[in-house]
């Protein structure tokens, strides 16, 4: 049996695979070492994870995840890992394994649109290209994140109608205050601010969300998969955002001559095919 792992920023999604199949899934908390331990990993993988593979025979993990972006960063991953597993362990960052799940062994466009945003090109066997998303400062265009970002900035500043900027309050019982906090002060603000963005899917239909919703899209774009040779390949989606905003998201690929190709929540199934 082997344990495949992906990991964002707010939520592992972990699957015991046997012959190709998923027997076992497991959710446990996100798992990103730029901003957790080797402590706190092996901790939560003790107390949230071990408990439902009762005592599996597991002979190898492949464990993908945000922040996993270098040597270092892996081995805190793989450290935590090995004091709870006896198993082969390899640890690569989640573009990769957006990559593998979308494209398998063809090379082509993968790119992720959850909490964070990423892209790359994949030649087949590894990532030859990759634009930095930058973190939800910076960058990660088009992420839960960023779109939570500019709701709450246009919120802030009033630049919704009343009656949305009421509805938004009402909706999350939360006061601009409580927002700056949550914000500039508490830890994970990314997973704070991605936790709002589902007001705007289901808001979507109000012509100014739509509108920013739009724009967070065509920025993605422009500044990510337009720096690849998105003329010769289609562009593979994975997350929770591309997924539940693929209707727009569609609009700004077409209104700048991209071709969408796969758009699917999550890479496990692709990964369960990929590690067979």
């Amino acid at each position: 049996m082997i344990l495949i792992a992906d990991s964002g920023s707010t939520k592992t999604d972990w699957c015991v695979v046997s012959n190709g199949a998923c027997v076992k899934q497991i959710f446990t908390k996100g798992i990103n070492p730029f901003f957790i331990t080797t402590e706190e990993i092996s901790r939560e993988v003790k107390e949230h994870l071990l408990p439902s593979l009762s005592e599996l025979p597991i002979e190898a993990i492949y464990f993908y995840g945000a922040g996993c972006a270098n040597p270092e960063k892996n081995k805190v991953v793989e450290d935590a890992l090995a004091e709870s597993f006896e198993a082969r362990i390899e640890v690569n960052n989640d573009l990769l394994g957006a990559a593998r799940a979308l494209c398998g062994e063809q090379p082509g466009i993968a790119c992720i649109m959850g909490t964070g945003s990423n892209s790359c090109y994949y030649d087949g066997e590894k990532i030859a290209d990759n634009i930095s998303p930058l973190g939800f400062i910076l960058g990660d265009e088009g992420s839960g994140a960023s779109l939570g970002k500019l709701l709450v900035g246009d919120v802030l500043k009033r630049q919704l109608p009343r009656h949305l900027c009421d509805r938004f309050f009402e909706e999350s019982g939360l006061t601009a205050g409580e927002i700056v906090e949550n914000v500039y002060r508490k830890p994970f603000p990314n997973r704070f601010l991605a936790s709002l963005s589902p007001f705007l899917i289901r808001n979507i239909r109000e012509p100014e969300i739509h509108q920013l919703v739009y724009n967070a899209f065509n920025a993605f774009l422009t500044r990510n998969v337009m720096l690849y040779d998105y003329e010769n390949y289609n562009v593979n989606m994975i997350g929770s955002v591309a997924f539940y905003y693929k209707e727009v998201l569609r609009k700004a690929a077409d209104d700048l001559g991209i071709r969408l190709g796969t758009i699917t929540q999550s890479p496990m199934e692709g990964l369960i095919r990929f590690h067979q």
